[in-house]
């Protein structure tokens, strides 16, 4: 099917490729420009800092920029956006955080790459807390894991998280920031008072529902086409000092997702009876115990574990939390034991421990550095994750974890799997959801090796296809798409509005060229 785009789109698509036919003469002409700048000695062309631009987390694309800006503030970055935008042939420009995306979005190929952590120390975009405790701002640079940091020092901490805390805060605003929270509190980008964003016309703008709405909505979850955020207001809350942490593990996957959906039912804010994170997990024949999310059980019990995968090929693993402080202490085992009551999963495989707050928010870094000293973690990851519509959800794992999965039988990574409520979304935002009140995030958290990711790739492949084929509408989060009508039916009916806040907020398609939206030639 053709999908019609303003003239003024197609005009620019063209221009994109005539540029790109006349790189050599366009980068050695955007070079000398470039070192007539202000910001110049901040433009690093040095060979390594080009190739570390070239790549990201997923090690599966690679593409060079001409430059890599080491801004010092947010000046620095409108500086290098108004030259392109002012420019008769405009270059393109990604902002990269911590270089944790997988298909190469935070790339600008022949363009100039932002290394947002270079901003990290200060000069106004670190992090400050509001003298009554209820907002934090924060730099688009800063890592969540400072961030939490900076907070518990005062007792607080925002509420909405990620499994992995080493990304930055513009990127997950981005995207929209998930984890087992999301489900009563909402994604990240449910839980920004206002932003600081350098849109593609190099205006710098402070926005919130009551300010610039537009261009509010439009850079949360917006995967960087808008603006580059170089701030975010965070409303924090009073900080639990420790957590129950609870695995129980299921071989029917009726039960493990009817268990699920009852307990984030219980779901308001202020509940304080209600669960504060939950997920699900698959503990699969051919993996291992020994990764991030299984290491948690004993040893001792892991023989028997073991014996049930064994024996069920998939065992289903419901994981939740409970907070409590030392007014609470005394009657967290009792709410949780409340919440539990009545649920299917197998009798003696309930695990429990008892962690730090910190602990258990940081927990995939501790794993992160047992995989860096094997030499695991800089690897490809060929990931896939989705949204799956809960009246679907058992379709795909009968088609999927049960039959492409297994018979495949190539997973080695964590494979998550557990609901969310679509009321904890807003929207008016960019970010795309299936239309069911419940719907699943499935995340197949690969790694491979350098010369075998290809296979992976393949399998995440044969999983659309099949979901395509049965009618599953999924949602891509973290989408990647390589064709004009993949995006296209990605948005749905938010299409016509995203392209309509491009025009408007950058309209020569200056900002984040690697998510391939607006310079797909297909």
């Amino acid at each position: 099917m053709a999908v019609a785009l303003p003239s003024f789109f197609t005009a620019i698509m063209i221009m994109s490729r005539l540029m790109a036919f006349i790189g050599i003469s366009k980068n050695n002409d955007m070079s000398s420009k470039l070192q007539a700048l202000d910001i110049a000695p901040k433009l690093s062309h040095d060979p390594s800092a080009i190739e570390s631009a070239s790549q990201d987390f997923g090690h599966i694309v690679k593409a060079a920029p001409q430059a890599v800006l080491l801004p010092s503030s947010p000046r620095d970055i409108a500086s290098l956006v108004n030259f392109s935008y002012s420019n008769s042939v405009p270059f393109s420009i990604a902002a990269r955080g911590n270089s944790h995306s997988v298909n190469g979005q935070a790339m600008a190929k022949n363009g100039v790459v932002i290394d947002m952590t270079s901003m990290k120390s200060g000069n106004g975009t670190g992090i400050r807390i509001a003298s009554d405790g209820s907002y934090v701002d924060v730099g688009g640079q800063q890592l969540w894991i400072d961030v939490l940091n900076a907070t518990l020092g005062l007792g607080l901490t925002p509420v909405s998280w990620t499994d992995y805390l080493y990304l930055t805060v513009g990127g997950t605003l981005s995207n929209a920031g998930i984890s087992g929270q999301t489900f009563r509190y909402g994604p990240q980008i449910s839980n920004v008072y206002e932003i600081d964003v350098i849109t593609g016309t190099a205006d710098f703008v402070t926005c919130s529902p009551n300010n610039n709405s537009d261009l509010f909505y439009a850079a949360l979850g917006g995967l960087g086409q808008f603006g580059i955020i170089t701030r975010a207001r965070i409303p924090l809350e009073p900080a639990p000092k420790r957590v129950k942490w609870v695995r129980m593990l299921y071989t029917d996957f009726l039960d493990f997702t009817r268990d699920q959906e009852l307990l984030i039912s219980k779901n308001g804010r202020n509940n304080n009876k209600a669960l504060n994170y939950l997920e699900g997990s698959l503990l699969l024949d051919q993996g291992s115990l020994d990764n991030w999310r299984s290491s948690f059980f004993p040893p001792q019990d892991q023989p028997k574990i073991i014996s049930l995968i064994t024996k069920f090929r998939i065992v289903y693993c419901l994981e939740i939390v409970k907070h409590y402080d030392g007014q609470t202490k005394t009657t967290v085992d009792k709410d949780l034991q409340q919440l539990l009551k009545g649920l299917s999963y197998l009798p003696g495989f309930m695990f429990e421990k008892d962690a730090k707050y910190e602990e258990f928010l940081n927990r995939v870094h501790s794993e992160e550095l047992k995989l860096k000293a094997k030499g695991l973690w800089d690897v490809p990851h060929p990931w896939l994750n989705l949204f799956i519509p809960k009246s679907k959800i058992s379709d795909f794992n009968d088609g999927v974890f049960k039959s492409i999965v297994l018979k495949r039988n190539i997973t080695t990574g964590p494979v998550l799997v557990y609901p969310m409520n679509r009321k904890k979304w807003d929207d008016r935002m960019s970010a795309v959801i299936p239309d069911e009140e419940i719907f699943y995030t499935v995340g197949l958290l690969q790694s491979s090796g350098f010369d075998d990711w290809r296979t992976f790739e393949d399998q995440n492949k044969e999983i659309l296809q099949f979901c395509e084929k049965a009618g599953i509408k999924v949602k891509q989060y973290l989408p990647h798409y390589t064709t004009k009508v993949g995006w296209v039916n990605h948005f749905g009916s938010k299409w016509s509005t995203f392209q309509k806040r491009k025009l408007q907020f950058d309209p020569k398609l200056l900002l984040s060229p690697g998510q391939r939206i607006f310079n797909n030639n297909q």
